[in-house]
């Protein structure tokens, strides 16, 4: 396949409702949007990078210049045999791995539409539905909390994650079990708001055996988790602290998680995150797909990506309708039955992208 030209876009959509975590709070998504295209077809990407650097070191801005001073380059007139060549390719340039992900998303998506194989079956993928939770925000008090775990659970999502920090954490488990049982599928996400002093504290959610409490030490650290890990019993999932197959090599060897989350973004593309998973199917470690307010492009990468054999546990591509009030992708993606999505059989994404919608929704464009 020859990458002929690349358009970038900046889209803003603006979510249903505010959405905060331990380190941010927003109203809108703002992202990067790709399309790439070759041989008569256009393949779609988007970035997950946030306008400000606070999940990590990449915003908005400096994708958009990556990708359009150094990542689009290496690309434009070249001659791909497969999407993996893309990762290949771009091995020299050190880190900015949702700039890169967002590139590598959209060949793969042309790639794939060029083969007549849905993005599922190019990955090599076999499921043809999955399971899904929900996040739910820090809000204002427990009882918004709690209505909104009674709100999903009737709406059938299969597993509840909620987003704790220092002085919202033990009180909001304790609530949750108290109103609605040990049954349902319950994780914290801790999105880096401890340390490893805060071990006593967070020895107390072992009682509300809890799927995983996800990242609760610092972003970058795999040896304070290991520690924590040793004190705990319930396990601990890495996220923030994963970002290459080395890396979760590493924390799978010290133990310092039982479960890791991969997302796409994250770790710099498709291609790197089935190798992520195959580690860790290696070291029966099971994995699952995290959210970042993907559009239905971006939801669509993840359910392909969540097809595959080792994504045993519930992720975070919940319904379109969870978050927008008109999604990019027709028709948008939505349950086809609670908590259970289908993984398109059609070729590429298996969503139609459209056009009116994007063009709404976007602030800038270029050409290249």
């Amino acid at each position: 396949m020859k990458i002929e030209k690349v358009e970038l876009r900046v889209l803003s959509m603006p979510l249903k409702a505010p959405f905060e975590t331990s380190f941010l709070r927003f109203a809108e998504k703002e992202c990067v949007f790709v399309t790439v295209y070759s041989d008569g077809v256009k393949g779609y990407g988007e970035s997950v990078a946030f306008p400000s650097p606070h999940y990590n070191e990449e915003t908005t801005e400096t994708v958009w210049h990556m990708l359009e001073r150094f990542l689009i380059p290496v690309l434009l007139g070249k001659e791909l045999e497969k999407p993996e060549d893309v990762a290949r390719l771009m091995a020299p340039i050190r880190r900015n791995y949702m700039a890169i992900a967002a590139l590598e998303g959209a060949v793969w998506d042309a790639y794939s539409k060029q083969q007549g194989l849905s993005l599922a079956e190019a990955l090599g993928g076999h499921k043809r539905e999955i399971d899904v939770g929900v996040s739910i925000g820090i809000e204002p008090t427990i009882g918004h909390v709690l209505r909104n775990v009674d709100k999903f659970l009737q709406e059938g999502y299969k597993r509840i994650k909620v987003k704790i920090k220092p002085g919202f954490d033990i009180r909001l488990i304790e609530a949750i079990r108290k109103q609605f049982g040990d049954d349902i599928q319950l994780m914290a996400d801790a999105n880096s708001a401890y340390t490893l002093q805060d071990a006593d504290l967070l020895k107390q959610l072992d009682p509300y055996k809890l799927l995983m409490i996800e990242q609760p030490l610092a972003h970058d650290d795999i040896i304070d988790h290991a520690e924590l890990q040793r004190q705990l019993e319930t396990p601990i999932c890495l996220d923030e602290s994963i970002h290459t197959v080395e890396d979760a090599r590493k924390a799978i060897q010290l133990g310092s998680c039982k479960i890791v989350n991969i997302k796409v973004g994250r770790v710099g593309g498709l291609t790197h995150s089935r190798a992520i998973h195959d580690l860790c199917q290696e070291h029966g470690i099971p994995v699952w797909c995290g959210g970042m307010f993907e559009t239905g492009v971006g939801r669509a990468h993840n359910i392909a990506l969540t097809s595959l054999p080792n994504f045993t546990l519930p992720g975070d591509t919940s319904a379109s309708s969870r978050y927008w009030v008109q999604d990019i992708v027709e028709p948008g993606v939505e349950f086809i039955r609670p908590g259970t999505l289908a993984v398109p059989a059609g070729a590429g994404i298996g969503y139609e992208v459209g056009e009116r919608t994007l063009d709404r929704y976007t602030l800038r464009k270029a050409l290249l």
